[in-house]
């Protein structure tokens, strides 16, 4: 792969990340289910695994309603997999818990975006 490939990927997952970020800031739960894929699976532990936008909009309008806000990342490291797709992995913390990012895959779409296809956290605190 070219660099300039990479730097395409690194950019529109940076992008991405950042929109989701902003999303839950704002407390904007479906701004945040927009930044999946279709049919993406969300394994939040330990509250439960989500698959598809709805079943991961309703979870974090939830956990919005129920007060956690200001997210923030620890130290992220992403890595590019292939032409099309990356992995973030990072420590995160927010208002009323933290936790770790195990794996969020970040696949580029036809329009130039990156979309979550796989979201995999946990709560620690």
């Amino acid at each position: 792969m070219d660099q300039a490939q990479k730097d395409k990927v690194i950019k529109a997952v940076n992008l991405a990340s950042s929109n989701w970020k902003n999303a839950f800031n704002s407390g904007d739960g479906r701004g945040c289910a927009a930044q999946y894929e279709a049919d993406a699976v969300m394994h939040a532990r330990p509250f439960g695994t989500f698959t598809g936008t709805e079943e991961i909009a309703a979870f974090w309008e939830k956990l919005i309603a129920d007060g956690f806000s200001d997210v923030e990342y620890v130290e992220p490291e992403l890595e590019v997999v292939d032409e099309q797709s990356a992995i973030l992995k990072s420590g995160w913390k927010m208002n009323n818990a933290g936790g770790v990012i195990h794996k969020e895959l970040w696949v580029l779409q036809e329009d130039g975006r990156a979309l979550l296809r796989e979201d995999d956290f946990e709560a620690l605190s």
